[in-house]
């Protein structure tokens, strides 16, 4: 036997349905903070600050990060 079952709904109300929270507000917080980050322009420091954040593994992944930087910044030799 063999059931097939079509929901049309929307992903807000599957949202009420399994009953997660509404975080549309602290989503719009979130944005809000971001474009006024953005407008002021992203300093080297802050940048720093979010590769710090976004990879694990502390001093070895940011050395990975700026070796990564500088070998895409630097002209390759022609050999």
């Amino acid at each position: 036997m063999k059931f097939h079952i079509e929901v049309d709904c929307t992903p807000e109300e599957v949202r009420r349905l399994i009953g997660l929270p509404d975080l549309s507000e602290v989503h719009q917080a979130y944005l809000d903070q971001m474009k006024e980050v953005m407008a002021k322009g992203v300093t080297p420091d802050m940048a720093e600050t979010m590769v710090r954040n976004w990879m694990p593994g502390g001093a070895a992944s940011m050395d990975f990060v700026q070796n990564l930087m500088k070998g895409l910044s630097t002209p390759k030799s022609k050999d």
